[in-house]
This record gives structure tokens, C-alpha cells and sequence, in this order.
């Protein structure tokens, strides 16, 4: 069902007018992807997911359209038991950026929401880009982590793990045997992320942060994340110390041969994380033919040494220097 408003219908009326929504369909893919050309550096993670949003019921994807083409869209998924409104995905055509379309696309976004979900409480988000005193005007901080992106040939890769083997050390201390790393079914999953105390004192600000969406563990976001396809890990399942989410990897659109991976790490020990680096990476490239970007997320103290071991033991590129993911939220009014 599509439903179209302008902005005329809306409390605070900006000076843009011209602009129509509609709730995304499969139809409008290739307007899309049309906007989205080159966005994230040719890593962008839609084109393999666009179906799929389409199909969760408690997320909702709105155009933005002028003079009846597709300009902008933005993506509202409602978590936490109906109290947050989780937005990502916000991709604007290239000539209209700088122009407030993207806040009167999401005020739009919001006000949609609070009508379907009166309960919602806060709007969430995750960025990429350096926070400045304006921001911390509009939002609140809830964590943040490191963000370390390196690329590879996924065959090369393959080599230099075989080289290695299973002993490797860090900083000259070697990985105990008594810290393998454990393969999380679904059932421990749901177990150990909501009863567990200690999985509070790991996970930054009691919070899951998957693939750039943050989650409260509670049974109702649970649901939502064991439907997708990750790979969970932990060093003890009892009472772990470092806990790490791997996606499977999926093409971008960067080149025919490319794929992406994503890890997220939520920990202190660098010996345990590099221990599950390389149980993720031995996994999710042994079939893969091409080339890889992995991304991986982590506490900030622990980039540099892990950039180090991603350089001179792996020998892997590192594409930049350290950035940082930034959960933020603010008052839904």
C-alpha cells in the first residue's frame, strides 16, 4: 500500500513543498540504485538486502520524490519492544544533497512512525563521521567502537592461514589452548545474551551492535537477530570475556569478484579477539574466490594493535586509518 503526503500535511511546513513519499516497493529497486551509485566507496550493503527490508513487518522504507522521480530514501525499523525507532540507509540523489532534504525526509520518517507506534520513545542511529559540539546538541552518545577496514584477496588470505596454522602469538604471548574460541547455536544464543550478568559487563553500554544496528538484549530484538545470518562466537559460554559477530559475506557493488565482510567484537583481550579473528576469517573466506572487504568493529584501545596484526602477520592492506562507529540517540518529540 503506498501512502503519499506532502509536507503540507505536516505540523512544521519547510519550504520543500514539492516533495511527495511513498512507502518503497520492489518496482522502484533500479530508482535506487540509480541515487546510489558510488555511496560507502562501492561498499554498499542494499542491493543484497533491499528485499529483504521490504519484507520485515516492523520496518518501514520511505521514498522521497520530486516531480514524481525518486530522490532520497530513508529506512525506519522499530526495536527494543516498540520503543526505538532504529534509522538507517539514508541515501540522497547527488544534486539534491545540501538542500534539508534528508531532515524533512526523516522528520516525515518519524512522525509516520510515532502515528503507527505511538509508544516509541527515542530515534537511534549509527555514525561513521566525527561528532561535533552540534551534534552532541541533538544527540545522546550511547557507545561507540573502532572501526578498522582492511582488504585482501580472499585466496592469498587462504595461503598466509595455512602458513600460520593454529599458533599464533601476540606480543610474544601465546593464544591459550583453554580459549577456543565457541560457535554459539541458536538456542545458547538467547540463553547467554539475556541471562547472563556478565554479558552485560561485556557488551558496550549493555548494548548489541550488529552490522551497524544497535539492539537492547531483550527477547524481542533477539528474535529479530537470530533470524539473520550470523556467525556468533565467544571464549566461554559460561561466563564470557569476548563475544564477536560475524556476517556472512555478501557481493557489493564495488566489482563483480568483490565481497564484503563484516565483524563486530565486543571485548578487551586482544589475544581472544584476534583468536576469533581468525576463526571468523578461516570460515567465511575458505570458498570464496576474489577480492574482500572486511570491516571490522572493536573497543578503541584495541585498533591499533589489532591493525598491526592485520599488516605484518596477515599482510593485508590496511584502506584507512582509524575511524569510529558512534551509536547516538535522541528524544522522540
Amino acid at each position: 500500500m503506498k501512502i503519499e503526503n506532502s509536507l503540507t500535511c505536516l505540523p512544521e511546513v519547510p519550504p520543500h513543498t514539492e516533495l511527495q513519499f511513498t512507502v518503497a516497493t520492489e518496482e522502484d529497486f533500479d530508482d535506487i540504485m540509480a541515487i546510489s551509485q558510488d555511496i560507502y566507496g562501492g561498499l554498499d550493503y542494499l542491493p543484497t538486502r533491499y528485499q529483504a527490508w521490504l519484507q520485515e513487518t516492523n520496518r518501514t522504507v520511505i521514498l522521497a520524490r520530486k516531480q514524481g522521480k525518486v530522490i532520497a530514501l530513508e529506512s525506519v525499523c522499530v526495536i527494543d519492544d516498540g520503543e526505538t525507532m532504529l534509522v538507517e540507509g539514508l541515501r540522497v540523489a547527488p544534486q539534491e544533497r545540501g538542500k534539508g532534504v534528508a531532515r524533512v525526509l526523516l522528520r516525515f520518517c518519524s512522525q509516520l512512525v510515532k502515528l503507527k507506534y505511538p509508544e516509541v520513545k527515542v530515534s537511534r542511529l549509527t555514525r561513521d563521521d566525527k561528532l561535533g559540539p552540534k551534534d552532541f546538541q541533538k544527540y545522546r552518545l550511547i557507545t561507540k567502537q573502532g572501526i578498522l577496514l582492511v582488504r585482501f584477496r580472499a585466496e592469498d588470505l587462504k595461503l598466509r592461514l595455512t602458513d600460520l596454522g593454529l599458533n599464533v602469538s601476540i606480543e610474544g604471548d601465546g593464544l591459550a589452548p583453554s580459549s577456543t574460541p565457541v560457535r554459539l547455536e541458536a538456542a545458547e544464543v538467547h540463553q547467554l545474551f539475556l541471562s547472563s550478568d556478565a554479558m552485560q559487563d561485556v557488551l558496550p553500554n549493555g548494548t548489541i551492535v550488529q552490522d551497524w544496528q544497535p539492539f537492547k538484549p531483550m527477547p524481542s530484538n533477539m528474535e529479530i537477530l537470530l533470524k539473520k545470518d550470523i556467525d556468533w562466537m565467544v571464549d566461554d559460554t559460561c561466563c564470557p570475556t569476548m563475544v564477536s559477530l560475524c556476517t556472512f559475506p555478501f557481493h557489493v557493488p564495488i566489482g563483480d569478484d568483490w565481497y564484503y565482510l563484516n565483524i563486530d567484537m565486543f571485548g578487551k583481550d586482544l589475544a581472544l579477539a584476534v583468536q576469533q579473528l581468525l576463526c571468523h576469517l578461516r570460515c567465511h573466506t575458505s570458498t570464496l574466490k576474489g577480492y574482500v572487504m572486511c570491516q571490522v568493529f572493536l573497543d578503541p584501545p584495541l585498533w591499533k594493535p589489532m591493525a598491526d596484526f592485520f599488516r605484518e602477520t596477515l599482510k593485508v592492506e590496511l584502506v584507512k586509518e582509524y575511524t569510529e562507529q558512534c551509536v547516538v540517540e535522541s528524544d522522540l518529540v
